[in-house]
């Protein structure tokens, strides 16, 4: 954790938010570098002041640095810096991401790159949830979940922890974002979920060991939610919900935004109402969502492509309008220029041989 030292500092210099601290991680590259910078290459910096470079220059509170990474220890937690190479890139790409995340859980860190074996959503809601709300979040989420979606939601009462437990309950993995310290259990009706999280999903948050529940806390959650999301899905919400303030920071970081319509005499139908007459898609059922979801995602370079499995010539003609992103079934059957009947059969063939999957809404792409 000694690596991690100088990071945490800097996160305790008054007047250093997370925009700061990234435009001095970027200038500098690295708090050791800003913590040795004189007073007048601090403030070449856009937007760092006299004042916070003197703040810079004169911290020597290194005693609450020591109990912090004491505290680290004692927990078993695990900290991820910006420049890490686990660090997950959805979230580096925000305009104020975290210098620091604090992480527990079995989830393995590497598996946050998203658009090759990792597809995260962000589900949220209301806190009070009616039957259909509950309902329709159960159902949702254990579908996405067993199609390989993440469900990344934050902890909350209501909406966010139905649709964590949903997610395990599918057999899945789940992120649970905090807004207290990572040690930390609220709601404390949530102490067996957390538990269940932490052995087969994530704990994640930005505040240091023993930070309390703070109201304040929770808007600046909301934004890491998005940020680690390929979207945003809205289930019940009011026009003043912490909800609504998720999926204005999924926009605003360029991600889809979903939204569940309701009881139209219900005040937990207004939000979603509102997202959806914004433009938000409208959603009924899984695979509203994977259809925007799964399509949009590029394959990297670095991403291994198997060589071709041995395959009868009719089902090589079938597999060459193949790709590793997903294509529906109809393309399929137009390209091919082959009855129906006759597509389906082969790309039965296919999966047999484990060259190709099927995903919801009759999309296929190959293994």
């Amino acid at each position: 954790m000694e690596q991690y030292r100088a990071w945490l500092a800097l996160k305790r210099v008054p007047g250093i938010g997370n925009v700061l601290y990234k435009r001095l991680i970027d200038r500098f590259e690295g708090p050791e570098a800003v913590f040795a910078a004189d007073e007048t290459a601090l403030r070449q910096v856009e937007g760092l002041s006299a004042r916070n470079a003197g703040e810079i220059l004169s911290f020597h509170d290194n005693e609450a640095v020591d109990r912090e990474l004491e505290k680290i220890e004692k927990e078993g937690t695990d900290l991820l810096c910006l420049q890490d190479t686990d660090y997950p890139p959805l979230l580096a790409a925000i305009y104020d991401p975290p210098p620091l995340l604090y992480l527990k859980g079995f989830l393995p860190k590497e598996v946050w790159r998203a658009g090759e074996a990792f597809f995260p959503l962000a589900v949220v809601g209301s806190r009070k949830t009616s039957p259909y709300g509950k309902s329709v979040t159960e159902k949702l989420c254990r579908a996405l979940a067993e199609q390989g979606l993440c469900i990344v939601s934050g902890f909350a009462r209501g909406i966010d922890g139905i649709a964590h437990r949903a997610a395990l309950t599918a057999g899945a993995a789940t992120i649970a974002v905090l807004g207290c310290g990572i040690d930390c259990v609220y709601p404390t009706e949530h102490r067996k979920l957390y538990d269940e999280i932490k052995e087969r999903g994530l704990l994640v948050s930005e505040f240091p060991i023993g930070a309390p529940p703070e109201a304040h806390h929770f808007p600046q959650r909301n934004r890491i939610i998005s940020g680690l999301s390929l979207g945003c899905l809205v289930v019940e919400a009011g026009l003043k919900s912490g909800s609504l303030i998720t999926a204005r920071l999924a926009l605003e970081q360029g991600r889809e935004v979903f939204a569940v319509p309701g009881p139209i005499f219900s005040e937990r139908s207004a939000g979603p109402h509102q997202l959806i007459a914004s433009g938000a898609k409208l959603v009924q059922k899984a695979e509203d969502i994977l259809e925007e979801i799964f399509p949009q995602l590029p394959r990297t370079a670095s991403s291994p492509i198997p060589a071709p499995p041995q395959l009868e010539t009719e089902e090589a003609l079938v597999y060459r309008f193949l790709s590793f992103e997903p294509k529906h079934i109809d393309l399929l059957i137009q390209e091919s220029e082959k009855a129906a009947s006759e597509v389906l059969g082969l790309l039965l063939g296919l999966e047999l041989k484990g060259a190709v999957r099927q995903m919801a809404g009759q999309f296929y792409a190959k293994i």
